[in-house]
Parts: C-alpha cells; sequence; structure tokens
C-alpha cells in the first residue's frame, strides 16, 4: 500500500464537471494497493496517517496532528503511485492492484477512516477520471509506504 499524503487548506475532487468531494484544513490522501494488500497494511496506514504530526503549533513547529486540528481527510485512489518507470518510455502498472481487487480494499480504507478521523472523510470517484484540486499547505508532502 502506498499513500501521497499532502496537508492541504482545502482541496476537492470533480468529475464529469460536478465537485464529488470537498474538505478543509486537513490530508489530501492519493491511495494505491497492491495485490497482496490486506487488512494490516490498511489498519497500519490509517494509523501512521491519523497519528502523524505534521501540522505546526504555536511555535510553528510541525507537532500536531489530524484529531488535534478537527481535520478532514479526502481520500483519492490512485493506481498510478504503482507505476513503473524504469523500462522504456511507457509506465508498467504490473505491481499496481487490478479493480477486482483494489475496489474492496479502497472502500475498507475508506470506511475504516469515517469510522475514526476526527473531522469529515471525502473521496473520489474509483476508476473515474478526476480532477484534482488541492491548495497543499507548507507545503508538505509525504510519501507512505507499507
Amino acid at each position: 500500500m502506498r499513500v501521497v499524503l499532502q496537508r492541504v487548506s482545502s482541496a476537492s475532487v470533480t468529475v464529469d464537471g460536478e465537485v464529488v468531494g470537498r474538505i478543509g484544513r486537513g490530508h489530501l490522501l492519493l491511495v494505491g494497493f497492491r495485490d497482496e494488500d490486506g487488512e494490516g497494511e490498511i489498519e497500519w496506514m490509517l494509523e501512521k496517517v491519523l497519528g502523524l504530526r505534521v501540522f505546526p503549533d504555536d511555535e510553528g513547529r510541525m507537532n500536531l496532528g489530524l484529531a488535534d486540528v478537527e481535520g478532514d481527510l479526502l481520500i483519492v485512489s490512485q493506481f498510478t503511485l504503482y507505476g513503473d518507470t524504469r523500462k522504456g518510455r511507457r509506465p508498467s502498472f504490473v505491481d499496481a492492484a487490478r479493480p477486482d481487487r483494489a475496489i474492496p480494499l479502497y472502500d475498507h480504507f475508506v470506511a475504516r477512516a469515517r469510522e475514526r478521523a476526527p473531522g469529515r472523510v471525502e473521496t473520489g470517484i474509483f476508476g473515474a477520471m478526476m480532477d484534482v484540486e488541492l491548495v497543499n499547505d507548507g507545503p508538505v508532502t509525504l510519501v507512505l509506504e507499507r
């Protein structure tokens, strides 16, 4: 499982001209899965995302977590996180989970996030062509992998 986490002031996802997910302060999560990912990876990643202290405290140090700022999550599926560009000019996606495996993993990750996140949890639409807009706060961008 691989996640690109961006600390945002705001973010949204639009599909076919319609906003399908929008958050304020929090994290935009671009999420990709491999076939061998499962419950353990999902729980580890969710714990990591919710526990990371990447928001500034009163002294400007990254010392606060998502719960401390009552932050939101926008979770967007992105199989291209497993694009392999080592050979040739066209990425290979053989390491990315196929939709029949990735959709249940994604749905489970979102469901668990909705149970545990301090703020709203919004999503894109799995497999759709999405326009993702964000205001990266900091900027802070982290790549998490399990």
